[in-house]
């Protein structure tokens, strides 16, 4: 299971992370598309800032995730390949029950015209998220880590 990590101590607040994300869940791909041509998609991360701290801020992929056992139509999931929670587009109703349970508010209503809810899904076709590809600083880590079913080394 992939989990991505802030690290506040490097995180400057440039808020990369939420361009490129942007751009990767674009339907060209093409930050220029993305920003100038295109419905402009949700976000899924987002830097907070506190006067000298900042980080980013996404879904944890929570082991025990409450917005799994909260949805009422099964559209929150989690995927039994990778571990990561996902959630089908198609089957959201938008009730917003997820993002009332969410222990870190990182689950947010999509503004878009589909009315349903946005996390982070971990970039599932690219290798690296490219929130943590991106991120000049080193500010977010991805790790691996042991998940239900997983085998500690």
């Amino acid at each position: 299971m992939i989990r991505i990590y802030p690290r506040e101590e490097y995180c400057t607040g440039c808020r990369l992370c939420e361009i490129h994300c942007i751009v990767e869940h674009s339907e060209s791909r093409d930050i220029i598309k993305a920003f100038k041509r295109e419905r402009r998609p949700q976000k899924r991360v987002e830097v907070e800032e506190s006067g000298h701290l900042s980080f980013a801020l996404q879904c944890r992929h929570c082991d025990e995730a409450p917005c799994v056992d909260a949805c009422l139509t099964g559209a929150m999931r989690r995927d039994a390949r990778t571990g990561a929670v996902i959630n089908d587009r198609d089957r959201c109703v938008g009730c917003w029950t997820c993002i009332l349970v969410c222990p870190y508010g990182a689950v947010r209503r999509d503004a878009g015209e589909h009315k349903v809810v946005a996390k982070c899904d971990l970039c599932p076709h690219l290798e690296v998220p490219a929130c943590v590809a991106n991120c000049p600083n080193e500010a977010l880590v991805m790790e691996e880590v042991p998940g239900d079913g997983d085998q500690a080394l």
